[in-house]
């Protein structure tokens, strides 16, 4: 054994386990949220609860980091620290609000990040949420990174990021959207970095119980959603869009007891049923020419939806099926 003659202390991997849990303590985080801010599955963050050292370096070191234990200086971890800081965020507003209100997800949410990677633009924060407006391009009648009108739902700065939080309750009970699927927080800065968390559109019927349905058109949309705003904002970021790409990731959370059936758009071509879902979670991820975005969107956004599916037992989805329900949600106009 080589003698430590540079003072490097030996890791105690026990000792480092203890210390995250205490962290993760401290900051009143669930197992399930320091999973989803660290991109691991809850049985990952079981297994290293337990101080078990099966786990990859990379997924010890993304648990690690949640909880400042680990400091990287590159793009990655730029990226991972502008989502952890908007999750943590979201969790700061959302703790304020009744324990059964649907603003906080109880029967699980999905989560779109993105990142620009390329070189853009210096624009200041001000100017940023004009261009951020304009990105949003309303396909559906409630888009991604949607912008409200009214004073206390409108985009506004906080902490260098435009965010926006649409809070479920209002005095005076104004507003009417008040499901989880209309409750969205997002946060986007101007170097290219998005965040959006949202509800389950599902969970919001009455006409069957929440956490019970995983619709399979609404993923095909959001994911065709989000690579659209983010080629929309490139194009107004980017000094040369031919050399950007948009490095996505898309987290679905609490599938457990969900089967996939077709129920947001029953009459769409993409009319496929699964069972229930075999685990509880789903991370896709994917890197995107922003220049091939527009040409050749169901080629990027096929694999991913393909993964998803694979969860409920559903294989053999064609790109031309995702292409057909992209056309759908690319000829509405709101």
């Amino acid at each position: 054994m080589p003698s430590n003659s540079r003072g490097v202390i030996s890791l105690d991997w026990k000792e480092l386990v203890a210390e995250a849990i205490r962290r993760r303590k401290a900051e009143k985080m669930t197992q399930r949220e320091h999973a989803a801010l660290a991109g691991v599955s809850i049985p990952t963050i079981v297994s290293f609860d337990r101080g078990e050292r099966s786990l990859t370096l990379e997924k010890a070191f993304d648990i690690l980091r949640v909880v400042g234990l680990v400091k990287e200086p590159d793009k990655g971890g730029a990226q991972e620290s502008f989502v952890q800081d908007a999750f943590k965020r979201w969790r700061e507003l959302t703790s304020k609000l009744p324990a059964d209100s649907p603003g906080r997800f109880s029967n699980g949410w999905y989560r779109i990040d993105y990142a620009l990677e390329g070189d853009l633009k210096s624009v200041e924060l001000h100017k940023f949420r004009d261009l951020l407006q304009k990105a949003v391009i309303r396909h559906t009648g409630w888009p991604l990174f949607l912008f409200m009108t009214r004073p206390e739902y409108e985009p506004h700065e906080q902490d260098g990021v435009i965010e926006c939080w649409l809070k479920p309750e209002e005095a005076g009970g104004q507003r009417s959207f008040a499901d989880p699927a209309h409750c969205d927080f997002w946060r986007a800065s101007p170097n290219g970095r998005a965040f959006i968390i949202r509800g389950y559109q599902e969970d919001g019927q009455e006409t069957f119980p929440s956490r019970t349905v995983f619709d399979t058109t609404l993923p095909v949309w959001r994911i065709g959603e989000a690579l659209l705003h983010a080629q929309a904002l490139a194009n107004q970021l980017a000094e040369d869009r031919r050399k950007v790409k948009v490095k996505l990731r898309v987290l679905y959370t609490g599938l457990s007891g969900r089967v996939l059936r077709s129920w947001a758009n029953p009459m769409s071509d993409l009319f496929m049923e699964g069972g229930a879902a075999r685990s509880d979670e789903a991370v896709l991820e994917a890197t995107v020419p922003v220049a091939e975005i527009d040409d050749h969107l169901a080629l990027y956004v096929h694999p991913l939806v393909a993964s998803l599916y694979e969860r409920f037992g559903v294989t053999g989805l064609s790109v031309d099926r995702v292409a057909a329900e992209l056309a759908r949600l690319r000829g509405g106009r709101f």
